[in-house]
Order: structure tokens, then C-alpha cells, then sequence
């Protein structure tokens, strides 16, 4: 006993005297060894983690795993806290092969590692500075504390138009053409100067300089310089001007043919809309959300005379506070945030064309009267202005408002609406003419099939019959969606569409309920306070509402009887 006891510490003694850490864990994967240089490199004492699953003491242990699977992992690299350490973890079996523990031998390779980073060579990070620079764009230009050139890079070659050996080891001054050099600057002073002007090679390229002094340990060792090529930046400041009204602005894309129906009411409204198209008249748009205002309004765009842009404006989901500057234009320094130089509005990028306000009914007060005075005089004021600018605009309003009703309420203007009711064009819903049906069928499916690359020929007769008898609340917009959710239920190879395709239409005493809030049914209380649960049930509402309306928003407002602006801000506030 005693002699085992003895050769039990002088196991201890040898473990702890190993400058590699060991870990040994059992057939539980619970430490059973921990030796000294494990506390060192671990920062955990043994006597405490002995007993512990492994797996809680170091949580990106694979001990357990190599328990389990009894392979081996020799040599792989692994991060413990601040240090990383390079370990081999192998199994421990008994007489049968079976494993029943495992070990891991680790030591600290985190001074190898740092001791490598420090010897890299100079050369090597010279050649990675100089790889770095030549993959950007911008023109750089680097020179000794003496001002002789030491490093460009093809970006600078090329715009400035000299070779590299016209440049290295030459005076900084080799380059201009106009102007004193930025970096003979900035070796006299060792500060920084930005947006120099100045003509360098032999084109004499019109150029910006940034430089800046190089000071390592405190000591001036060179200057670099980012040419920036002023022609260039001109140019990026017009594209960045255009991609920025191409975002805002939608050509117009449809014509009257694209127009599917031949029911009496909409050719009444497609007639009316091709004779006012060529005059200059003001035309208001009526319908239902979903009849196709928009595409209206394209049609008799392209068939005016009218050769500027088409930009369309949903008056709905511009803020409040924007929508004045956003129609009109701002100057500089007209509220906090104005861009410098001041930027024109939809009217001015109009000028020319058609301006479509859609949703006009949902304008404030304050720019129904601004709008009026454009309809009156053609011109309009920036805000922040007193200079009326002249304008030449179509324009063309749209809405599924009652306006006259709005008119007789105070909430529109009727000055305003004299003005916009020039030409009121009704178009009728689907409802009105459900023999367009068939037609809007076969017109939709061509075109999903080229959307989702199928080939559904047509629909049976008894789910044609369904949609015929279907009222259609969202119009020509919910039969497309009805059609779409259709052919992606369907299997590929089916070319017809069938009636269990269809997805429900209209609500069932279900879908009411969860509309109307269940009156009552599946109310939960989680201890909330009154404005909580009243926050719950006004989600959970529009979050039906617009299900059922197919995420039309327009069509959700409406059967929820308020404005479409309302809808914008609670559909916020939620995140839906």
C-alpha cells in the first residue's frame, strides 16, 4: 500500500513537472487529471474543476466528442480565453478495445504565434502594401521624407499619365503641370491638407489632392497623397443625381392596348381616357383600389404629346412633413437636413411630362393649396423660397376616395377639387364586369408563366365559374393574386388550373372572427395594462386585415374605414 502510495505521487510529481498541459476526463467526461501546467495555461485551479464535466469548465472542449466517437485529434489549434494552444485529444480504452476516458496533451503556442508576426520579413510586407494599393481605384502617391518618390500605384499611372520610372526616385515635383506639390506641403509643415487644386502630367488633368505626413515614432518619415480626378467626380456626382431620380421616378410603361376588357364600362372609360389624352386638360382617376388607376394613367401619358418624363407620387406613403419639399422642391438652409445647394422637387422633374399623384386625397390642407396654385398659375415656390419657378405639367390625380363627400366634410378643398375634376374618368371594378373575367384569366397567365417559367394553360370550367361568381373587394390586383397563389400550388407538369388550386375566397366565420377580434374568443391576459392589450388587439386587427386583403394596404384601409396614411404609421409602429 505504501509503495503504491509512493509511486502515485511520483506519477503527480512527473505530471505537474510536464511543461504540457493534461487533461484527463472518464468514462462520464469528468476531469480526472488537471496537472499544474493545465492551471497555468487555463487559469483555473485543479482541485476545484476535478470531478466537473469538461465540457462546463472549458465550453469549447471536444474531449467529450472524442470520448464518444473514440477517434483521435492530433495537432489541432484551439482558442481558450485569450491564448491559443495547440492540442492532440485521444481516447483511452480498456483491455477490450472499449474507450473509457480520453486525454488531451495541449501547450501555449500564443508567443510562437506572435514571435512569427514579429519575423515576418520587411520585404514580404513592403510587396503586400504595394498589392494593397494597386487594387484601389484611387490614384496614390508616396514619397521619402526627402520628397523623392517612392511608391505609386496604376490607378495614379493612369490618370496622371506617366510611367513608373518617371516618378520613383524622382523629385515629388515631376508631376505638375500647375500648382506647388502637396507633398513638398506637407514635409514642411507635417500636417495634413485636403482638396488641393492643381494640374499634373503632361495633360494637365485637373486634379484634387489629399496628403498627409507619414511620422513614425515621432519622426517625419515621407508624405502620401490620394489624387482625385475632378472630371471624374463630376461625373459620379450626375450619375449619383440621376440613380437617385431614376429611383424616384417610374416611366411610363403601359399603353391602351395593354388595357384587358371588352365590357361596356371600361371601354367607356378607355374611349374617354384616348380623347382627353391628347389635350392638356387635368384628369382625375376614380376607382376602387386594384381597378388599375396607375395603368391609366400611363396609357394616356404615352399617348399625349407630351415628350418629358412620367413620375409617379404616392401621396399616401410620403410622411407628412416631406411631402411639401418632396412636390416642391427646398433651397438650401430651408429646414434642418436640406441638402446643400437645395434639390429639386417631383414638379420640376415633371416639367415637360406627367406628374401622377396618386392617393391625392391624402395631402394636408397646407399643400392642397400650394397644389392649387400650380393647376392655376404653373409655377411653383420652393420651401424656403419666395421665387416662383414655372413649370409645365400634366398632371394626372388619382383616388378611391369619396371626394365629394371629403369636399362636404372640410377635409378636401373645393377649389381644389373644381380644379382636379376637369376630367373624371370612373373605372369600373371587376364586379361591374365580370365578363372581363375570362379575358384577365388568360392575359394573367401568360404572364405568370413567364414570371415563374411554367405553363398553365387555362382553368377548368367549374373554377372559372368560381371566380365568375366571386365580388372581387380588391379587383383586377386580387384576381392576379388569387391566379398566383393557384399556380404555385400546383405541381410541375399541371397545365390546367383546377378548383382545389384556388385558394379560399372571401372570409369564413373563421377568418371573420379573427378579423372582428373573435369577439371574445381566445383572449389570453398576461397581466398586461390596459394600452398593452390594447396595442395586442390592434396588431393582431391589422395584421388580419391585411392578410385578407392580400397585403393590398389600400384595400386594408378601406375595410377598416380609415385613412391609408393611418395605416402607414400603425403599420410601422408595429413592424408589420
Amino acid at each position: 500500500m505504501g509503495a503504491g502510495s509512493d509511486w502515485s505521487t511520483q506519477i503527480e510529481v512527473i505530471l505537474d513537472a510536464i511543461r504540457e498541459g493534461l487533461i484527463a476526463v472518464d468514462r462520464e467526461g469528468k476531469i480526472t487529471l488537471f496537472n499544474r501546467a493545465a492551471e497555468q495555461i487555463m487559469g483555473l485551479p485543479g482541485r476545484e474543476v476535478l470531478g466537473l464535466q469538461v465540457e462546463q469548465v472549458i465550453p469549447n472542449t471536444r474531449l467529450h466528442i472524442v470520448l464518444k466517437t473514440g477517434r483521435s485529434e492530433m495537432n489541432q489549434k484551439q482558442r481558450i480565453g485569450n491564448i491559443n494552444i495547440l492540442t492532440s485529444r485521444v481516447p483511452v480504452r480498456d483491455r477490450d478495445g472499449s474507450p473509457v476516458g480520453a486525454v488531451a496533451v495541449f501547450r501555449d503556442i500564443s508567443e510562437i504565434i506572435e514571435l512569427a508576426e514579429e519575423v515576418t520579413s520587411l520585404k514580404e510586407t513592403q510587396m503586400l502594401l504595394h498589392e494593397i494599393i494597386n487594387a484601389t481605384q484611387d490614384a496614390i502617391s508616396v514619397v521619402d521624407e526627402n520628397g523623392i518618390g517612392l511608391m505609386i500605384n496604376s490607378a495614379y499611372t493612369n490618370l496622371i499619365g506617366l510611367k513608373t520610372e518617371e516618378v520613383i526616385n524622382k523629385p515629388a515635383t515631376v508631376d505638375i503641370a500647375e500648382g506647388e506639390s502637396v507633398h513638398m506641403k506637407v514635409l514642411r509643415s507635417k500636417r495634413a491638407y485636403k482638396k488641393v487644386p492643381m494640374k499634373a502630367g503632361p495633360q494637365r488633368r485637373e486634379v484634387l489632392v489629399d496628403a498627409a505626413p507619414i511620422i513614425v515614432n515621432g519622426i517625419l518619415k515621407g508624405s502620401v497623397a490620394v489624387v482625385h480626378d475632378v472630371s471624374q467626380i463630376h461625373r459620379l456626382s450626375r450619375e449619383l443625381e440621376g440613380a437617385r431620380q431614376l429611383i424616384r421616378r417610374l416611366q411610363a410603361k403601359y399603353i391602351f392596348e395593354d388595357i384587358i376588357g371588352n365590357s361596356r364600362e371600361l371601354r367607356d372609360a378607355v374611349e374617354k381616357s384616348r380623347q382627353v389624352a391628347v389635350t392638356p386638360a387635368t384628369v382625375i382617376l376614380r376607382g376602387e383600389s386594384g381597378t388599375g388607376k396607375e395603368l391609366f394613367a400611363h396609357a394616356i401619358h404615352e399617348t399625349s404629346r407630351r415628350t418629358g418624363q412620367f413620375v409617379r407620387v404616392n401621396c399616401a406613403s410620403i410622411p407628412e412633413t416631406l411631402l411639401e419639399s418632396e412636390l416642391f422642391g427646398y433651397v438650401e438652409g430651408a429646414f434642418t437636413g436640406a441638402k446643400r445647394g437645395g434639390r429639386r422637387g417631383y414638379f420640376e422633374e415633371a416639367s415637360g411630362g406627367t406628374l401622377f399623384l396618386d392617393e391625392i386625397t391624402e395631402i394636408t390642407t397646407g399643400v392642397q393649396a400650394k397644389l392649387l396654385r400650380v393647376l392655376q398659375e404653373r409655377e411653383i415656390v420652393r420651401v424656403g423660397d419666395s421665387t416662383p419657378i414655372p413649370v409645365d405639367v400634366r398632371v394626372i390625380a388619382a383616388t378611391n376616395a369619396d371626394l365629394e363627400k371629403m369636399v362636404t366634410e372640410g377635409r378636401f378643398r373645393d377649389d381644389l377639387y373644381y380644379r382636379l375634376n376637369v376630367v373624371p374618368i370612373f373605372i369600373p371594378s371587376l364586379r361591374q364586369r365580370k365578363e372581363d373575367v375570362p379575358l384577365l384569366v388568360e392575359f394573367i397567365l401568360r404572364k405568370l408563366n413567364r414570371e415563374f417559367g411554367r405553363n398553365v394553360a387555362d382553368l377548368s370550367g367549374i373554377a372559372l365559374e368560381a371566380l365568375m361568381r366571386y365580388h372581387w373587394p380588391g379587383n383586377v390586383r386580387e384576381l392576379e393574386n388569387v391566379l398566383g397563389r393557384a399556380m404555385i400550388s400546383m405541381h410541375f407538369g399541371e397545365t390546367r388550373v383546377e378548383l382545389h388550386h384556388l385558394p379560399p375566397l372571401g372570409l369564413g366565420a373563421e377568418g371573420r372572427a379573427k378579423f372582428t377580434g373573435g369577439a371574445g374568443h381566445g383572449f389570453s391576459y398576461n397581466r398586461e395594462t390596459f394600452h398593452e392589450l390594447h396595442d395586442r388587439w390592434e396588431k393582431e386587427v391589422l395584421t388580419a386585415a391585411l392578410e385578407h386583403a392580400g397585403g393590398n394596404r389600400t384595400r386594408a384601409a378601406e375595410m377598416l374605414n380609415i385613412s391609408l396614411r393611418s395605416l402607414y404609421n400603425k403599420i410601422k409602429k408595429y413592424g408589420l
